[in-house]
C-alpha cells in the first residue's frame, strides 16, 4: 500500500523553480478515483502515477469529488481535518490510511471572491473524502502540495459547467482543478454483473464510448443532456453525483468544445475508469 509521506513517487516536472517563477499553466482534468482499494490495483496506480509524472507540478489542487455534495457552495479545512472514511465494510488498514497535505487558506480566499457578488459560500472544517485523497495518495504520494476540496452545491450540469468557467482563471495561477468522480457507477448493478472476468457490462462499455465520441466532438449540450441522450442509462448511473464533477473540470477549459486528452482508459470492475485533461 503506497504510503503518503514515502522516500519515493512522483512528483511531477515544473517550470517553476525559483521563488519568483511564474506558476505553470496547469489543465483542469476529470478522473475516476476508485474505491479505497485502488491503491492496491497493480495496473491503475501505474497510470495515475505516470499521468501525475507528465503533468507540471501544480501550486495547488482544488478537488470537486462525487462525495461531496452541499449546498450553498462549502469549502473544506483550510486547517489540519483529519480525512472523511466515507465507506463501510473494508478491511481496516484502509481506515488507518493518512494523507496529511498542506492547507490552502489562500486558495480558499480566491473560490470566495471568484464567486457571483451576494452569493454564499460557506466554510467548513471537513477533511478530504476518499474522493479527493484517493487518487492523490497515487499521483501526489509524498502530501506535499496544498489541497481544498470544495462541495458541489448541486448536480445541474449547467451550473457546475458555469461553476468551472468562473474557477478557469486559477489555472494560471498554476491551481489544478479537478473533477473527480467516475465516468461510470452503475453499483447496483455492477455486482449482478461482475465475478472477476475482463472487460465490462454492456451498458458500461455503451456509456463509456459515447462520452468518449461527445467529448471528442465537443458537443456539450448532448453532455448537459445525459440522462435522456446517452446509451446504458440509468444503469452507467442510477445517480448521477459520480459523473457531475466532469462539468467543471470542462467549464475550467480554454475552450470546451475541443476535444480532451484521454489519459487513462479502460475498465476497473466493469466500471469506465475514462479520465482526462483539458487544455
Amino acid at each position: 500500500m503506497p504510503e503518503p509521506s514515502g522516500p519515493s513517487g512522483p512528483s511531477g516536472p515544473t517550470e517553476s523553480t525559483g521563488p519568483t517563477a511564474a506558476p505553470s499553466r496547469m489543465p483542469a482534468v476529470y478522473l475516476g478515483h476508485g474505491a479505497p482499494t485502488l491503491i492496491d490495483d497493480e495496473l491503475w496506480p501505474v497510470e495515475l502515477a505516470a499521468w501525475a509524472a507528465a503533468l507540471p507540478r501544480p501550486k495547488a489542487i482544488l478537488v470537486v469529488s462525487a462525495h461531496w455534495q452541499s449546498a450553498p457552495l462549502t469549502l473544506g479545512a483550510v486547517n489540519p481535518a483529519p480525512l472523511v472514511y466515507d465507506f463501510y465494510g473494508f478491511p481496516e488498514r484502509y481506515y488507518q490510511i493518512r494523507y496529511e497535505s498542506p492547507a490552502a487558506p489562500e486558495l480558499a480566499a480566491r473560490v470566495k471572491d471568484m464567486m457571483p457578488a451576494g452569493e454564499t459560500v460557506a466554510q467548513r472544517e471537513r477533511g478530504l473524502d476518499h474522493g479527493a485523497y484517493v487518487p492523490l495518495l497515487v499521483m501526489y504520494p509524498e502530501a506535499n502540495v496544498p489541497v481544498l476540496q470544495m462541495s458541489m452545491p448541486d448536480l445541474a450540469p449547467e451550473h457546475l459547467f458555469e461553476i468551472g468557467r468562473r474557477l478557469a482563471p486559477l489555472r494560471d495561477e498554476g491551481i489544478m482543478i479537478m473533477g473527480s468522480g467516475f465516468l461510470t457507477h452503475g453499483l447496483p448493478f455492477i455486482h449482478e454483473y461482475w465475478d472477476g472476468r475482463p472487460g465490462a457490462p454492456e451498458w458500461s462499455v455503451e456509456f463509456d464510448l459515447w462520452a468518449a465520441e461527445v467529448l471528442g466532438r465537443g458537443d456539450i449540450d448532448a453532455l448537459f443532456d445525459f440522462r435522456n441522450r446517452a446509451p446504458g442509462m440509468p444503469y452507467a448511473h442510477p445517480t448521477v453525483e459520480h459523473f457531475a464533477p466532469l462539468f467543471v473540470a470542462l467549464g475550467a477549459a480554454t475552450d470546451p468544445s475541443a476535444p480532451p486528452a484521454f489519459t487513462i482508459e479502460g475498465y476497473w470492475l466493469g466500471l469506465a475508469k475514462r479520465s482526462f485533461q483539458v487544455r
